[in-house]
This record gives structure tokens, C-alpha cells and sequence, in this order.
């Protein structure tokens, strides 16, 4: 029992963890976080879009991330390194932001919806779905759901670690709206599954 209760207590400061950085790195282009712990240290891979602004002037801004982590949630020496994200389009929580962007900006959701599916595969991942819920259109109107994915997208077992997924929400003024992104990225290996060369919809490549 004491097994698992700190089993979920990691899990929960990892998750705490990762929600801080979210906010804390948001203008960095935060997109994930790795955290392995040892007996010795606590290794936090950070995955940003601009490694500069989390290390900051002479390592200021790291040093500053690692002692906030270390008194907050009481990790044992935290030791931060910065991972710079080489494509965009296969980070989940980017793509979701930049969904929720758009949306605020009163696109069509649809419109939308295609052409960053339709991106996200020519980046070459092997299979993505985008998931938008939400009051859609104008005020008034009922809230609805669109889900569309393209490719290979595993539905449960424990192949679903073998796929990324990030969640963001939109604040048009008609009411919020919920976005998650899965991307299975490029080689990943499925042990049950031969992956074929993946034709796109026609509905996808007309967008």
C-alpha cells in the first residue's frame, strides 16, 4: 500500500511539475517535459521551442526554474536540461495552441481542422486525430464535437504510450472551446503492426 500511495504521489508531482512549466515557459514554446528520478537526482528534460529564453543571461532563468522546483514540490536536487523542438507540427500541446489561436480569431473550425491534419502528416507523422468540442459557431448556437484523424491511431492498450497528446482551449467570445491533439510520430514501431505507406484522404488534400 505504501508502494503505491507513493507511486501516485509522484505521478501527481510530476503532473504539477509539468503544469508549472507549462505556465512558467509558455513564452518559450513550451511544449513537454520528461522527469526521471534517481536516488541521487531528479533529471527534468524540458522540450522548447526556444532554449534561450529558459536558460536566460548567464543561466539566470534556469537557476531560478530549478530552486522554484526543488521548494515547491520538494523535489530532490532537480537537475534541468533544454531539448530545442525541431519540428512543430509533431508537438501536440503547439498544435493545439495554435488551433486554439486561430479559433479566437473566428476561423472556421473545419477549415481549420483540415489543413492541420493535412500538415501534420506531410511532417511525417504516421497517424494524428484532433478533437474540437465546444460551441462552434455563433452565439446561441449548441455546443458539438469534431473529431477527424488521419492514419494510424491507436484506441487502447499499451501501445497508446507510443502516442503524444496535448490539450489546450480556445476563448473565442462566443464560449470556450476544448482542443486535443494525438500525433503518432515518425518510426515509432508498433510490435502488432506492419505500417504502410499512408495514403491521404482526398477530403484532406483538397484543404
Amino acid at each position: 500500500m505504501a508502494i503505491e500511495k507513493k507511486f501516485i504521489d509522484d505521478s501527481i508531482i510530476k503532473a504539477n511539475i509539468s503544469k508549472f512549466l507549462s505556465k512558467e515557459l509558455s513564452r518559450a514554446g513550451f511544449s513537454r517535459v520528461e522527469i526521471q528520478k534517481t536516488p541521487v537526482l531528479t533529471r527534468i528534460t524540458v522540450h522548447v521551442l526556444n532554449p534561450g529564453k529558459v536558460i536566460g543571461r548567464a543561466g539566470k532563468t534556469i537557476d531560478e526554474l530549478t530552486d522554484a522546483i526543488k521548494k515547491r514540490f520538494n523535489v530532490n536536487n532537480p537537475q534541468i536540461s533544454v531539448v530545442e523542438i525541431d519540428n512543430k507540427m509533431l508537438e501536440p500541446l503547439l498544435v493545439a495552441k495554435d488551433i486554439a489561436f486561430k479559433l479566437e480569431r473566428s476561423i472556421n473550425a473545419r477549415k481549420i481542422l483540415q489543413m492541420t491534419l493535412k500538415s501534420i502528416i506531410e511532417n511525417g507523422a504516421i497517424g494524428t486525430e484532433i478533437i474540437i468540442s465546444g460551441k462552434l459557431a455563433a452565439k446561441g448556437a449548441r455546443a458539438k464535437t469534431i473529431r477527424k484523424s488521419v492514419g494510424y491511431m491507436p484506441k487502447a492498450g499499451d501501445v497508446m504510450n507510443l502516442v503524444t497528446e496535448g490539450v489546450a482551449t480556445a476563448y473565442p467570445k462566443y464560449g470556450a472551446i476544448g482542443i486535443k491533439v494525438r500525433i503518432v510520430p515518425p518510426g515509432t514501431k508498433f510490435p502488432d503492426r506492419e505500417m504502410k505507406v499512408l495514403e491521404m484522404p482526398k477530403s484532406i488534400m483538397n484543404s
